[in-house]
């Protein structure tokens, strides 16, 4: 890479951007430094890194060697962002495929805690709700992990999302064909109730949930075999017309070996069956509910469009990894950046307000000293000029 032919500039106004940053400053000075197993130690640290992965997502360059530019070239970046030394292409490469990936779970982890406190908890009567989906992620033929079919690689993301605060809890990724039903457990507490669509309906997985004290609300299938033990009554004008205590199942192998509730409501002619073992709620708070999983779709589909995190920087399944770790964390930066500052949610018009600041402020920089007079650097500069 060309080697930057520009002083370096220092900042009077940086309050914007290090507003935004300061959770992240609270959580990496809990978390123990990360050094290099090797001889040499790190040009690029760690926390250079993720600044450099969490700009990317924030900025939305147009890819890896975009954002390597943008790190050599854009005095805001340059500044704020990248080591003094500047990144290689070669570095951030070989730490998007190598570098520890647990230093980024443990900031994920720790961010959407402390998000979980300065966010208000909306739906509290209804006690933690965790909505569980899986998104597809188109990849190409080179990433062999990727197994979706045959003319076709796709990873798959499964992420657990906190319903009460409109955050993301969780993430595991898989191949394309990877099993969500198996990934639950890696989403999901003791004392959490999981909100899960029809492909997650597993009677041996019902019975397993209850055992460990998760709490679910998932639909079934309307044809699914019920065998009522009890009927509860019904509330005149609801939307809700079947409430029963049941066994699931129609065989031996199949069925429910402790009961559960299936509650069924109607919305403009489309119907509803849920099964849960939430028995301490009313059939309608069951039916809001599930209402409220519609939540983690319109984040999937906001993710994807306003941070572009699908769009690949690298092939392996760790660098995806931490692709999409590092786009949960900008989430979560930006959740607590819009409450504390607007008591406002995330917000594609807030982005582009902060986004506004921060360039705003990088107008605002100290004067470099006085250059003498150079043939060869002007010439360049004039070079640079021409359209």
């Amino acid at each position: 890479m060309r080697k930057n032919i520009w002083p370096r500039v220092s900042f009077k106004n940086r309050k914007t951007y290090m507003t935004f940053r300061k959770p992240l400053t609270k959580v990496l000075a809990s978390i123990p430094v990360v050094e290099s197993k090797g001889n040499r130690s790190f040009k690029m640290t760690m926390e250079h890194f993720l600044d450099a992965l969490v700009y990317y997502h924030l900025e939305i360059p147009s890819s890896g060697l975009h954002l390597l530019q943008e790190l050599e070239q854009d005095l805001f970046a340059r500044e704020m962002i990248a080591p003094r030394e500047g990144i290689k292409k070669s570095s951030f490469f070989e730490a998007m495929h190598y570098r520890n990936l647990d230093f980024f779970t443990q900031v994920f982890i720790a961010l959407s805690a402390q998000a979980a406190i300065v966010l208000p908890k909306e739906h509290a009567d209804l006690g933690n709700l965790v909505a569980i989906d899986g998104s597809l992620i188109d990849a190409v033929f080179s990433m062999t992990w990727a197994d979706y079919r045959k003319n076709s690689k796709k990873a798959k993301a499964h992420i657990g999302f906190d319903l009460n605060r409109s955050i993301p809890t969780g993430l595991t990724l898989t191949s394309g064909k990877g099993d969500e039903r198996k990934e639950v457990k890696h989403l999901i507490s003791p004392g959490q109730t999981g909100v899960t669509d029809r492909y997650y309906q597993c009677h041996k997985e019902f019975d397993s949930w209850q055992a460990q004290g998760i709490h679910f609300v998932c639909r079934i299938r309307e044809d699914t075999c019920k065998t009522v033990i009890k009927l509860n009554p019904l509330i005149s004008g609801s939307i809700v017309f079947y409430d029963a205590v049941v066994i699931l199942g129609s065989s031996d192998k199949n069925i429910t070996l402790k009961p559960v509730r299936v509650v069924a409501y109607r919305i403009v002619n489309k119907t509803y069956w849920i099964a849960t073992d939430r028995f301490d709620l009313s059939a309608d708070q069951i039916a809001a509910i599930f209402l409220l999983r519609w939540k983690i779709e319109i984040f999937f589909g906001w993710w994807k469009r306003h941070l572009k995190v699908y769009h690949l920087l690298a092939r392996s399944k760790h660098a995806l990894m931490i692709q999409l770790l590092a786009g949960l964390i900008t989430y979560l930066l930006l959740a607590i950046y819009c409450q504390e500052q607007f008591k406002d949610k995330v917000s594609i018009q807030r982005v582009r307000q902060l986004r506004i600041a921060i360039r705003n402020e990088t107008g605002s920089f100290l004067p470099v000293p006085f250059l003498p007079f150079n043939r060869k650097f002007l010439s360049l500069k004039q070079s640079y000029a021409k359209t």
